[in-house]
Protein backbone atom coordinates (compact mmCIF):
# COMPACT_ATOMS: atom_id res chain seq x y z
CA UNK A 1 0.00 0.00 0.00
CA UNK A 2 1.14 3.68 -1.13
CA UNK A 3 0.20 5.47 2.25
CA UNK A 4 -1.76 5.02 5.45
CA UNK A 5 -4.69 6.86 6.65
CA UNK A 6 -6.29 6.98 10.58
CA UNK A 7 -9.89 7.67 10.72
CA UNK A 8 -10.37 10.03 13.99
CA UNK A 9 -13.33 11.58 15.18
CA UNK A 10 -15.40 11.40 18.85
CA UNK A 11 -17.54 8.54 19.30
CA UNK A 12 -20.50 7.53 17.32
CA UNK A 13 -19.92 9.48 14.31
CA UNK A 14 -19.71 6.59 11.81
CA UNK A 15 -15.88 5.91 11.70
CA UNK A 16 -16.15 2.27 11.56
CA UNK A 17 -18.67 2.41 9.18
CA UNK A 18 -16.69 4.79 6.85
CA UNK A 19 -13.98 2.56 7.69
CA UNK A 20 -15.90 -1.06 6.69
CA UNK A 21 -16.90 0.90 3.35
CA UNK A 22 -12.94 1.78 2.42
CA UNK A 23 -11.85 -1.73 2.89
CA UNK A 24 -14.86 -3.47 0.56
CA UNK A 25 -16.08 -5.96 4.03
CA UNK A 26 -17.86 -5.63 7.09
CA UNK A 27 -14.75 -6.36 9.43
CA UNK A 28 -15.43 -3.41 11.66
CA UNK A 29 -18.33 -4.18 14.34
CA UNK A 30 -20.84 -1.44 13.97
CA UNK A 31 -23.40 -0.29 16.26
CA UNK A 32 -25.58 2.29 17.67
CA UNK A 33 -23.91 2.30 21.08
CA UNK A 34 -20.84 5.14 21.21
CA UNK A 35 -17.49 3.76 21.69
CA UNK A 36 -17.88 0.36 20.16
CA UNK A 37 -14.68 0.04 18.27
CA UNK A 38 -11.81 0.12 21.10
CA UNK A 39 -8.36 -0.76 19.67
CA UNK A 40 -6.57 0.28 16.44
CA UNK A 41 -8.08 -1.68 13.05
CA UNK A 42 -5.51 -1.98 9.96
CA UNK A 43 -7.30 -2.97 6.60
CA UNK A 44 -6.29 -2.44 2.90
CA UNK A 45 -8.25 -0.07 1.73
CA UNK A 46 -9.57 1.16 -2.11
CA UNK A 47 -11.31 4.61 -2.94
CA UNK A 48 -11.94 4.71 -7.00
CA UNK A 49 -7.55 4.63 -8.23
CA UNK A 50 -6.31 5.34 -4.79
CA UNK A 51 -5.16 1.77 -2.74
CA UNK A 52 -3.39 3.07 0.66
CA UNK A 53 -4.02 0.93 4.38
CA UNK A 54 -6.78 2.59 6.49
CA UNK A 55 -7.12 2.34 10.54
CA UNK A 56 -10.17 2.59 11.96
CA UNK A 57 -9.60 3.97 15.47
CA UNK A 58 -11.54 4.72 18.94
CA UNK A 59 -13.74 7.91 19.53
CA UNK A 60 -11.60 10.50 21.10
CA UNK A 61 -12.74 11.05 24.21
CA UNK A 62 -10.97 13.62 26.85
CA UNK A 63 -10.03 11.10 30.28
CA UNK A 64 -7.64 10.57 32.41
CA UNK A 65 -4.86 8.47 31.34
CA UNK A 66 -5.08 5.43 33.66
CA UNK A 67 -8.70 5.06 32.95
CA UNK A 68 -10.51 3.06 29.79
CA UNK A 69 -11.12 5.95 27.93
CA UNK A 70 -7.59 7.98 28.36
CA UNK A 71 -5.86 4.32 27.35
CA UNK A 72 -8.13 4.05 24.41
CA UNK A 73 -7.29 7.36 23.46
CA UNK A 74 -3.66 6.63 23.65
CA UNK A 75 -4.51 4.45 21.18
CA UNK A 76 -5.67 6.59 18.82
CA UNK A 77 -2.95 9.13 19.43
CA UNK A 78 -0.21 6.37 18.26
CA UNK A 79 -2.58 5.71 14.95
CA UNK A 80 -2.09 9.20 14.13
CA UNK A 81 1.60 9.53 15.10
CA UNK A 82 1.90 6.49 12.58
CA UNK A 83 -0.58 7.57 9.20
CA UNK A 84 0.63 10.10 6.73
CA UNK A 85 -3.29 11.68 6.79
CA UNK A 86 -6.22 11.36 8.72
CA UNK A 87 -9.41 11.92 8.19
CA UNK A 88 -11.57 13.55 10.81
CA UNK A 89 -14.71 12.47 10.86
CA UNK A 90 -17.35 14.73 12.39
CA UNK A 91 -21.57 14.43 12.67
CA UNK A 92 -23.35 16.70 9.95
CA UNK A 93 -26.34 15.56 11.46
CA UNK A 94 -25.79 16.82 14.85
CA UNK A 95 -23.65 19.08 14.48
CA UNK A 96 -20.18 19.87 16.17
CA UNK A 97 -19.68 19.34 19.93
CA UNK A 98 -16.39 21.10 22.39
CA UNK A 99 -15.28 17.27 21.50
CA UNK A 100 -14.87 18.25 17.93
CA UNK A 101 -13.15 21.95 18.54
CA UNK A 102 -10.56 20.40 21.00
CA UNK A 103 -9.56 17.35 19.01
CA UNK A 104 -9.31 19.40 15.83
CA UNK A 105 -6.84 21.52 17.26
CA UNK A 106 -5.12 18.72 18.83
CA UNK A 107 -4.82 17.46 15.05
CA UNK A 108 -3.39 21.26 14.03
CA UNK A 109 -0.68 20.03 16.45
CA UNK A 110 0.29 17.02 14.71
CA UNK A 111 1.51 18.44 11.73
CA UNK A 112 -0.45 16.03 9.82
CA UNK A 113 -2.26 16.11 6.94
CA UNK A 114 -5.82 16.52 7.41
CA UNK A 115 -8.86 15.90 5.39
CA UNK A 116 -12.12 17.17 7.53
CA UNK A 117 -15.11 14.31 6.25
CA UNK A 118 -18.64 15.91 7.21
CA UNK A 119 -20.44 12.27 7.33
CA UNK A 120 -24.31 11.72 7.76
CA UNK A 121 -24.70 14.43 5.13
CA UNK A 122 -27.97 12.63 3.50
CA UNK A 123 -29.70 13.57 6.45
CA UNK A 124 -32.35 16.11 6.49
CA UNK A 125 -31.32 19.02 8.30
CA UNK A 126 -26.89 18.07 7.67
CA UNK A 127 -26.51 21.65 5.88
CA UNK A 128 -26.23 23.31 9.20
CA UNK A 129 -23.93 20.81 10.77
CA UNK A 130 -21.98 20.73 7.38
CA UNK A 131 -21.35 24.61 7.23
CA UNK A 132 -20.43 24.57 11.39
CA UNK A 133 -17.46 22.37 10.23
CA UNK A 134 -16.19 25.34 8.96
CA UNK A 135 -15.16 27.02 12.38
CA UNK A 136 -12.88 23.97 12.89
CA UNK A 137 -10.20 26.00 10.63
CA UNK A 138 -9.39 22.64 8.87
CA UNK A 139 -10.60 23.88 5.45
CA UNK A 140 -13.04 22.70 3.83
CA UNK A 141 -15.48 19.51 4.96
CA UNK A 142 -16.30 17.24 2.23
CA UNK A 143 -19.87 16.12 2.86
CA UNK A 144 -20.24 12.24 2.52
CA UNK A 145 -22.57 8.97 3.62
CA UNK A 146 -20.45 5.97 4.92
CA UNK A 147 -23.68 4.17 4.98
CA UNK A 148 -25.18 5.09 1.63
CA UNK A 149 -21.43 5.27 -0.24
CA UNK A 150 -22.25 8.79 -1.28
CA UNK A 151 -19.75 11.32 -1.55
CA UNK A 152 -16.53 8.99 -2.06
CA UNK A 153 -15.32 10.84 -5.47
CA UNK A 154 -15.12 13.72 -3.78
CA UNK A 155 -13.37 12.25 -0.70
CA UNK A 156 -10.96 10.30 -3.14
CA UNK A 157 -10.12 14.02 -4.31
CA UNK A 158 -9.70 15.45 -0.86
CA UNK A 159 -7.24 13.18 -0.09
CA UNK A 160 -5.27 13.57 -3.32
CA UNK A 161 -4.96 17.04 -2.71
CA UNK A 162 -4.14 16.86 0.50
CA UNK A 163 -1.30 14.14 -0.03
CA UNK A 164 0.11 15.39 -3.53
CA UNK A 165 0.01 13.28 -6.84
CA UNK A 166 3.90 12.40 -5.97
CA UNK A 167 2.68 10.36 -2.29
CA UNK A 168 -1.13 9.59 -3.57
CA UNK A 169 0.16 7.87 -6.53
CA UNK A 170 3.86 6.72 -5.98
CA UNK A 171 5.26 4.48 -8.90
CA UNK A 172 5.72 1.20 -8.57
CA UNK A 173 9.50 -0.44 -8.40
CA UNK A 174 8.67 -4.10 -8.21
CA UNK A 175 6.92 -6.71 -10.25
CA UNK A 176 4.24 -9.39 -8.13
CA UNK A 177 6.15 -12.79 -8.43
CA UNK A 178 4.43 -16.06 -8.35
CA UNK A 179 5.16 -18.65 -6.62
CA UNK A 180 4.95 -21.57 -9.03
CA UNK A 181 6.04 -24.40 -6.10
CA UNK A 182 2.88 -22.87 -3.89
CA UNK A 183 0.51 -23.44 -6.75
CA UNK A 184 1.65 -27.00 -7.96
CA UNK A 185 -0.47 -29.86 -6.76
CA UNK A 186 0.71 -31.87 -4.26
CA UNK A 187 -0.86 -34.91 -5.70
CA UNK A 188 1.73 -37.59 -6.87
CA UNK A 189 1.91 -39.11 -10.71
CA UNK A 190 -0.25 -41.78 -10.16
CA UNK A 191 -2.92 -39.83 -8.44
CA UNK A 192 -2.26 -40.70 -5.05
CA UNK A 193 -1.17 -37.81 -2.10
CA UNK A 194 2.34 -38.08 -1.56
CA UNK A 195 3.61 -38.22 1.70
CA UNK A 196 4.55 -35.07 3.95
CA UNK A 197 4.55 -32.54 0.59
CA UNK A 198 7.20 -29.68 1.16
CA UNK A 199 5.89 -27.77 4.16
CA UNK A 200 5.13 -23.73 2.75
CA UNK A 201 6.47 -21.65 4.88
CA UNK A 202 6.45 -18.21 3.08
CA UNK A 203 2.51 -18.42 3.12
CA UNK A 204 1.74 -16.31 6.58
CA UNK A 205 0.42 -18.71 9.62
CA UNK A 206 -2.99 -17.77 10.80
CA UNK A 207 -3.08 -17.42 14.55
CA UNK A 208 -6.29 -16.61 16.55
CA UNK A 209 -5.84 -16.52 20.09
CA UNK A 210 -9.49 -17.73 21.80
CA UNK A 211 -10.43 -18.08 25.69
CA UNK A 212 -12.29 -16.48 28.45
CA UNK A 213 -12.36 -13.05 28.90
CA UNK A 214 -10.01 -11.74 31.25
CA UNK A 215 -7.68 -14.55 30.15
CA UNK A 216 -5.12 -12.41 29.28
CA UNK A 217 -4.92 -12.38 25.27
CA UNK A 218 -4.70 -8.85 24.47
CA UNK A 219 -1.89 -9.10 26.95
CA UNK A 220 0.16 -11.73 25.41
CA UNK A 221 -0.16 -10.23 21.87
CA UNK A 222 1.72 -7.31 23.09
CA UNK A 223 3.96 -9.39 24.70
CA UNK A 224 5.08 -11.57 21.17
CA UNK A 225 4.82 -7.73 19.24
CA UNK A 226 7.03 -5.84 22.16
CA UNK A 227 5.00 -3.09 22.17
CA UNK A 228 1.23 -1.78 23.69
CA UNK A 229 -0.50 -2.38 20.38
CA UNK A 230 -3.96 -3.40 21.41
CA UNK A 231 -5.87 -2.30 24.35
CA UNK A 232 -5.65 -4.08 27.59
CA UNK A 233 -6.11 -3.32 31.53
CA UNK A 234 -7.86 -5.26 34.34
CA UNK A 235 -11.61 -4.60 32.95
CA UNK A 236 -12.76 -7.88 31.40
CA UNK A 237 -14.62 -7.99 28.20
CA UNK A 238 -12.08 -4.66 26.67
CA UNK A 239 -11.27 -6.53 23.19
CA UNK A 240 -14.44 -6.35 21.32
CA UNK A 241 -13.62 -6.46 17.61
CA UNK A 242 -11.29 -9.38 16.45
CA UNK A 243 -8.24 -7.63 15.63
CA UNK A 244 -5.09 -8.76 12.98
CA UNK A 245 -1.35 -7.88 13.83
CA UNK A 246 1.38 -9.32 11.57
CA UNK A 247 5.06 -10.03 12.69
CA UNK A 248 8.24 -12.35 12.33
CA UNK A 249 9.42 -14.90 14.55
CA UNK A 250 12.35 -16.75 13.44
CA UNK A 251 11.89 -15.70 9.73
CA UNK A 252 8.05 -17.00 9.49
CA UNK A 253 6.20 -14.34 8.92
CA UNK A 254 2.26 -15.20 11.90
CA UNK A 255 -0.38 -12.94 11.33
CA UNK A 256 -2.61 -13.23 14.74
CA UNK A 257 -6.13 -12.08 15.24
CA UNK A 258 -6.95 -11.06 18.85
CA UNK A 259 -10.56 -12.13 19.62
CA UNK A 260 -13.14 -11.53 22.51
CA UNK A 261 -13.50 -12.78 25.59
CA UNK A 262 -16.51 -15.44 24.81
CA UNK A 263 -18.58 -15.98 28.00
CA UNK A 264 -21.39 -18.83 28.55
CA UNK A 265 -24.32 -18.71 25.67
CA UNK A 266 -27.21 -17.96 28.84
CA UNK A 267 -24.59 -15.04 29.93
CA UNK A 268 -24.31 -13.50 26.53
CA UNK A 269 -27.58 -10.94 26.26
CA UNK A 270 -26.57 -7.40 25.36
CA UNK A 271 -26.68 -7.17 21.56
CA UNK A 272 -23.05 -6.17 21.48
CA UNK A 273 -21.48 -8.82 22.98
CA UNK A 274 -23.14 -11.29 20.54
CA UNK A 275 -21.47 -9.34 17.83
CA UNK A 276 -18.01 -9.59 19.64
CA UNK A 277 -18.73 -13.36 19.89
CA UNK A 278 -19.98 -13.85 16.39
CA UNK A 279 -16.88 -11.97 15.42
CA UNK A 280 -14.42 -14.28 17.47
CA UNK A 281 -16.32 -17.48 15.72
CA UNK A 282 -15.34 -15.82 12.00
CA UNK A 283 -11.96 -15.51 13.38
CA UNK A 284 -11.56 -19.13 14.57
CA UNK A 285 -13.02 -20.65 11.04
CA UNK A 286 -10.83 -18.36 8.94
CA UNK A 287 -7.63 -19.30 11.29
CA UNK A 288 -5.21 -22.10 10.92
CA UNK A 289 -4.31 -22.43 14.40
CA UNK A 290 -6.10 -21.65 17.26
CA UNK A 291 -4.41 -20.66 20.66
CA UNK A 292 -6.80 -21.78 23.64
CA UNK A 293 -5.63 -19.45 26.74
CA UNK A 294 -6.56 -20.48 29.81
CA UNK A 295 -6.16 -18.91 33.13
CA UNK A 296 -3.70 -20.88 34.92
CA UNK A 297 -4.68 -20.01 38.76
CA UNK A 298 -8.18 -21.33 37.72
CA UNK A 299 -8.08 -23.58 34.77
CA UNK A 300 -10.83 -26.20 32.73
CA UNK A 301 -13.82 -23.91 33.55
CA UNK A 302 -16.80 -25.54 32.04
CA UNK A 303 -16.48 -22.22 29.57
CA UNK A 304 -12.75 -23.70 28.46
CA UNK A 305 -13.50 -27.21 27.39
CA UNK A 306 -16.67 -25.30 25.39
CA UNK A 307 -14.53 -23.48 23.57
CA UNK A 308 -11.72 -25.88 23.12
CA UNK A 309 -14.54 -28.18 22.10
CA UNK A 310 -15.79 -25.95 19.59
CA UNK A 311 -12.44 -25.37 18.13
CA UNK A 312 -11.54 -29.19 17.72
CA UNK A 313 -15.21 -29.46 16.10
CA UNK A 314 -14.47 -26.50 13.71
CA UNK A 315 -11.15 -28.96 12.53
CA UNK A 316 -8.58 -26.45 13.56
CA UNK A 317 -5.39 -27.48 15.02
CA UNK A 318 -4.80 -26.78 18.65
CA UNK A 319 -2.59 -25.69 21.24
CA UNK A 320 -3.49 -24.42 24.81
CA UNK A 321 -1.73 -21.77 26.91
CA UNK A 322 -1.98 -21.81 30.32
CA UNK A 323 -1.41 -17.98 31.19
CA UNK A 324 -0.66 -16.24 34.33
CA UNK A 325 2.02 -18.53 35.27
CA UNK A 326 3.94 -16.04 37.28
CA UNK A 327 1.09 -16.59 39.80
CA UNK A 328 1.17 -20.11 40.18
CA UNK A 329 2.98 -21.77 43.20
CA UNK A 330 4.68 -25.29 43.02
CA UNK A 331 4.58 -24.53 39.04
CA UNK A 332 5.92 -28.70 38.49
CA UNK A 333 3.24 -29.77 40.79
CA UNK A 334 0.24 -27.74 39.20
CA UNK A 335 1.92 -28.87 35.38
CA UNK A 336 1.78 -32.00 36.23
CA UNK A 337 -1.82 -32.16 37.33
CA UNK A 338 -2.52 -29.38 34.27
CA UNK A 339 -1.60 -32.35 31.59
CA UNK A 340 -2.91 -35.49 33.25
CA UNK A 341 -6.68 -33.24 33.12
CA UNK A 342 -5.77 -31.63 29.69
CA UNK A 343 -5.67 -35.80 28.50
CA UNK A 344 -8.87 -36.88 30.68
CA UNK A 345 -10.83 -33.86 29.66
CA UNK A 346 -10.19 -33.36 26.32
CA UNK A 347 -10.34 -37.03 24.83
CA UNK A 348 -11.09 -35.75 21.13
CA UNK A 349 -7.33 -34.67 20.99
CA UNK A 350 -4.81 -36.93 23.19
CA UNK A 351 -1.17 -35.35 22.93
CA UNK A 352 -2.67 -31.77 22.44
CA UNK A 353 0.16 -28.98 23.18
CA UNK A 354 0.14 -27.81 26.54
CA UNK A 355 2.02 -24.77 27.41
CA UNK A 356 2.20 -22.66 30.84
CA UNK A 357 3.38 -19.33 30.09
CA UNK A 358 2.94 -15.81 31.33
CA UNK A 359 1.66 -12.71 28.65
CA UNK A 360 3.26 -10.40 31.64
CA UNK A 361 6.83 -11.45 32.02
CA UNK A 362 7.25 -13.08 28.35
CA UNK A 363 7.70 -16.60 29.80
CA UNK A 364 7.23 -20.10 28.06
CA UNK A 365 6.94 -17.37 24.81
CA UNK A 366 9.17 -19.10 22.54
CA UNK A 367 8.10 -22.75 23.49
CA UNK A 368 4.40 -21.24 22.43
CA UNK A 369 5.50 -20.21 18.97
CA UNK A 370 7.31 -22.99 18.21
CA UNK A 371 4.35 -25.80 19.52
CA UNK A 372 2.10 -23.49 17.20
CA UNK A 373 4.80 -24.32 14.52
CA UNK A 374 4.79 -28.09 15.10
CA UNK A 375 0.77 -28.12 15.48
CA UNK A 376 0.26 -26.60 11.92
CA UNK A 377 2.96 -28.78 10.63
CA UNK A 378 0.74 -31.70 12.08
CA UNK A 379 -2.41 -30.21 10.69
CA UNK A 380 -1.15 -29.99 7.03
CA UNK A 381 0.47 -33.44 7.07
CA UNK A 382 -0.65 -36.27 4.27
CA UNK A 383 0.16 -39.53 4.38
CA UNK A 384 0.90 -41.65 1.56
CA UNK A 385 -2.41 -44.70 0.59
CA UNK A 386 0.28 -47.36 0.95
CA UNK A 387 1.54 -46.86 3.73
CA UNK A 388 -2.07 -46.34 5.02
CA UNK A 389 -3.13 -49.58 3.44
CA UNK A 390 -0.38 -51.28 5.31
CA UNK A 391 -1.18 -49.66 8.46
CA UNK A 392 -4.93 -50.83 8.07
CA UNK A 393 -3.81 -54.33 7.60
CA UNK A 394 -1.89 -54.56 10.60
CA UNK A 395 -4.19 -52.92 13.00
CA UNK A 396 -6.85 -55.19 12.03
CA UNK A 397 -4.41 -58.50 12.29
CA UNK A 398 -4.02 -56.78 16.05
CA UNK A 399 -7.44 -56.59 16.69
CA UNK A 400 -10.18 -57.30 14.17
CA UNK A 401 -13.34 -55.10 13.66
CA UNK A 402 -16.28 -56.91 15.64
CA UNK A 403 -18.81 -59.82 14.26
CA UNK A 404 -21.93 -57.80 14.37
CA UNK A 405 -25.44 -59.91 13.73
CA UNK A 406 -22.87 -63.37 13.31
CA UNK A 407 -21.02 -61.46 10.14
CA UNK A 408 -17.54 -59.69 10.84
CA UNK A 409 -16.71 -56.60 9.37
CA UNK A 410 -13.68 -56.27 6.93
CA UNK A 411 -12.08 -52.42 6.52
CA UNK A 412 -10.98 -52.97 2.49
CA UNK A 413 -9.19 -49.94 2.00
CA UNK A 414 -8.00 -46.74 3.05
CA UNK A 415 -7.11 -43.33 1.52
CA UNK A 416 -6.60 -39.34 2.38
CA UNK A 417 -8.88 -37.31 1.39
CA UNK A 418 -7.85 -34.25 2.74
CA UNK A 419 -5.30 -32.48 5.22
CA UNK A 420 -6.02 -29.44 7.34
CA UNK A 421 -7.75 -31.26 9.28
CA UNK A 422 -6.56 -34.64 8.16
CA UNK A 423 -9.30 -36.44 6.52
CA UNK A 424 -9.34 -40.36 5.63
CA UNK A 425 -11.76 -42.55 3.91
CA UNK A 426 -12.10 -46.60 4.69
CA UNK A 427 -13.90 -48.62 2.42
CA UNK A 428 -15.55 -51.26 4.13
CA UNK A 429 -18.79 -53.62 4.60
CA UNK A 430 -21.58 -52.07 6.51
CA UNK A 431 -20.19 -48.96 7.54
CA UNK A 432 -23.11 -47.74 9.30
CA UNK A 433 -22.46 -51.29 11.96
CA UNK A 434 -19.36 -50.23 12.73
CA UNK A 435 -18.93 -49.66 16.05
CA UNK A 436 -17.79 -45.85 17.68
CA UNK A 437 -15.40 -47.82 19.68
CA UNK A 438 -13.87 -49.28 16.88
CA UNK A 439 -13.45 -45.85 15.25
CA UNK A 440 -11.84 -44.67 17.98
CA UNK A 441 -9.46 -47.47 18.21
CA UNK A 442 -8.44 -46.17 14.63
CA UNK A 443 -8.35 -42.87 15.29
CA UNK A 444 -5.77 -43.54 17.94
CA UNK A 445 -3.65 -45.70 16.47
CA UNK A 446 -3.38 -43.21 13.58
CA UNK A 447 -2.44 -40.32 16.28
CA UNK A 448 0.50 -42.78 17.52
CA UNK A 449 1.83 -44.47 14.66
CA UNK A 450 1.86 -41.41 12.60
CA UNK A 451 2.97 -38.68 14.95
CA UNK A 452 -0.23 -36.89 14.86
CA UNK A 453 -0.91 -35.58 18.07
CA UNK A 454 -3.55 -33.51 19.07
CA UNK A 455 -5.04 -32.28 15.53
CA UNK A 456 -8.64 -33.56 14.72
CA UNK A 457 -8.62 -36.53 12.85
CA UNK A 458 -12.13 -37.42 10.39
CA UNK A 459 -12.49 -40.72 8.76
CA UNK A 460 -15.26 -41.40 6.76
CA UNK A 461 -16.45 -44.73 6.01
CA UNK A 462 -18.35 -46.03 3.01
CA UNK A 463 -19.44 -49.46 1.09
CA UNK A 464 -17.44 -50.56 -1.75
CA UNK A 465 -14.55 -52.36 -2.56
CA UNK A 466 -10.70 -52.26 -2.77
CA UNK A 467 -9.89 -50.67 -6.12
CA UNK A 468 -6.80 -52.38 -6.04
CA UNK A 469 -8.49 -55.69 -5.91
CA UNK A 470 -8.58 -56.86 -9.81
CA UNK A 471 -5.13 -55.76 -9.78
CA UNK A 472 -3.97 -58.09 -7.10
CA UNK A 473 -6.22 -61.03 -9.07
CA UNK A 474 -4.58 -60.75 -11.92
CA UNK A 475 -1.18 -60.87 -10.05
Amino acid sequence: MSFTVAIVGRPNVGKSTLFNRLVGKKLALVDDTPGVTRDRRPGDAKLVDLKFTIIDTAGLEEAGPETLEGRMRAQTEAAIEDADLTLFVVDAKSGLTPLDKTFGELLRRSGKPVVLVANKSEARGSDAGFYDAFTLGLGEPVPISAEHGEGMIDLRDAIVEALGEDRAFPEDDFEAETNVDVLQSEVGAEGEAEEEPVYDETKPLRVAIVGRPNAGKSTLINRFLGEDRLLTGPEAGITRDSISVEWDWRGRTIKMFDTAGMRRKARVQEKLEKLSVADALRAIRFAETVVIVFDATIPFEKQDLQIADLVLREGRAAVLAFNKWDLVEDPQAVLADLREKTERLLPQARGIRAVPISGQTGYGLDKLMQNIIDTDRVWNKRISTARLNRWLDGVQIQHPPPAVSGRRLKLKYMTQVKARPPAFMVSCTRPDALPESYVRYLINGLRNDFQMPGVPIRIHFKAGENPFEGRKRKR
